[in-house]
């Protein structure tokens, strides 16, 4: 199996310029007529799309919460077949993983578990020998660190290279040969604080756009490229080929293909990549449509799919949309199997309450209203189980058959779905069908309608991590009484 480049971007903590790092690199390294590859730690969903929309580089999320190591190693071989280099952002700091004293799903956990270089992001401003002590601690608190290389940011152009000596000596001194790989200077092209919200229009985008290219264009200058993609090829390989890969792919399900229409748009963007990949793998094409300006579904579908994103910042625009309204209640009417998370199960409600208090009347299916409650209402990752199992613990006495007579829904008791929540707007009436538990099982509330072929509520699902709640799906899909 041919060598794979790739390198994973961390930082002491939160707020010390990674992102910037990692997309000005991997812009300056698609510049160079690399093909370039994205990845991102955790279940962050805005960064990766942010790599896709403005970078225009295919990026996947890295979570060993979400995945088992094999799993892990399989997926991002995958996403990585055919690319010169593979740029990965960590998550936090470097070592914080699930709890305060765990590296659980940690950067450090997923670089170790893929056996990917590092490359440290060191702030710099209104520090100077004290960043010597930081590297040395990153480094020597486990010995499987693998930082390779260091890059500084916020230095200026005059007092980079004296920043760049000390600091090698004084590693050296201590035993570390290793190299400061560049800088990133004072500059607006790296300010990147709400580039979320500068993928709601286009024009923005546009912007967005220009200045990655400009920071890609000065990184180009303040860092060495070359040595940045030596320590890249220090990534250890797997084992497995690319033919062994190929052939360890399930094939498509036989037969004709399932029409699974995907709500895609500026309030409809939150799709994990493994999701969508699972799902074209058991037998789907997926269809993109958009609530925001479509008139209606699109023709001959078997299912439906409604994303998270921003439905919150398009109230007005989605409640005008009657057309495509009355479209969606009808088909679910019709009993046609969907998924909704977050903003799709927002969107299902009968009434959505905006930021400035304006409520616009929406597709009806889900009773009450979803409203702003000005502070993150749940956070973190879930487990979601059928809530028969909280009152009925004991899931082995049931057989298969007196299962599918137990439960209209997707998750039979003893079975569970990893996911993971993080919304500001909550609901009148989030469902009871399922309980999310946090994964130290301290914490669990109820959550989810898991009625007849409808499964929507707030958690993000991640189908790969319950592989039969996704065939089950597509199998209603395809058994339901007609396409729509």
């Amino acid at each position: 199996m041919e060598k794979r480049r790739g390198i994973l971007l961390t930082a002491p903590a939160s707020g010390s310029g990674k992102t910037a790092a990692a997309c000005a690199l991997m812009a300056a390294l698609r510049d160079q007529g690399l093909e370039v590859r994205a990845c991102k730690c955790g279940p962050d969903y805005i960064d990766p799309m942010f790599h896709r929309e403005v970078l225009g580089i295919d990026s996947k999320n890295l979570d060993l919460f979400f995945s088992e190591r094999e799993e892990l190693i399989r997926e991002y071989e995958r996403h990585t077949e055919g690319a010169d280099i593979t740029v990965t952002e960590g998550v936090m700091g470097y070592y914080d993983g699930m709890a305060l004293d765990s590296q659980r799903a940690s950067s450090y956990d997923v670089a170790r578990a893929l056996g990917l270089p590092v490359l440290l992001v060191l702030p710099c401003r209104g520090a100077a020998l004290s960043l010597a002590a930081v590297v040395k601690g990153i480094t020597e608190f486990r010995e499987d660190s693998n930082v390779c290389g260091i890059l500084l940011n916020r230095v200026s152009d005059m007092l980079y290279p004296r920043l760049k000596k000390m600091l090698e000596e004084e590693l050296r001194k201590m035993g570390h040969d290793i190299p400061v790989a560049g800088y990133l200077p004072e500059d607006p092209c790296f300010r990147m604080e709400s580039r979320h919200l500068g993928l709601v229009t286009p024009q923005e985008m546009e912007g967005l756009k220009a200045r990655m290219q400009e920071a890609g264009n000065l990184l180009s200058r303040t860092v060495d490229l070359k040595l940045v993609k030596e320590i890249a090829g220090k990534a250890v390989s797997n084992s497995r080929s690319e033919a062994a890969l190929r052939k360890e792919r399930k094939p498509a399900s036989a037969g004709r293909k399932i029409r699974l229409g995907i709500a895609r748009d500026e309030a409809f963007c939150f799709y994990y990549k493994d999701n969508l990949n699972l799902l074209e793998d058991l037998g789907c094409n997926l269809v993109p449509f958009s609530p925001l300006r479509d008139s209606a579904l699109p023709e001959n579908l078997n299912g439906l799919i409604l994303g998270g994103g921003y439905p919150e910042l398009h109230g007005k625009e989605l409640a005008e949309n009657k057309g495509m309204l009355n479209s969606v209640r009808s088909a679910l009417e019709a009993g046609m199997p969907c998924l909704a998370e977050c903003g799709g199960f927002m969107y299902l409600h009968e009434e959505m309450e905006d930021r400035e208090g304006a409520v616009h009347s929406l597709v009806g299916r889900i009773p009450g209203r979803t409203y702003p409650t000005g502070k993150l209402v749940r956070f973190g990752y879930v487990q979601i189980r059928n809530r028969k199992e909280e009152e009925d613990p004991c899931p082995e006495k049931y057989l298969p058959a007196e299962k599918n007579r137990l439960s209209e829904g997707y998750l039979f008791p003893g079975e569970n779905i990893r996911g993971h929540e993080f919304h500001y707007w909550d609901s009148t009436d989030s469902g009871e069908d399922c309980v999310a538990v946090k994964p130290d099982g301290r914490r669990k509330w109820n959550c989810i309608h898991m009625e007849g072929n409808l499964f929507a509520g707030y958690p993000h699902l991640f189908l790969p991590s319950m592989r039969g709640f996704a065939e089950r799906f597509v199998r209603r899909c395809g058994i339901w009484g007609g396409k729509y």
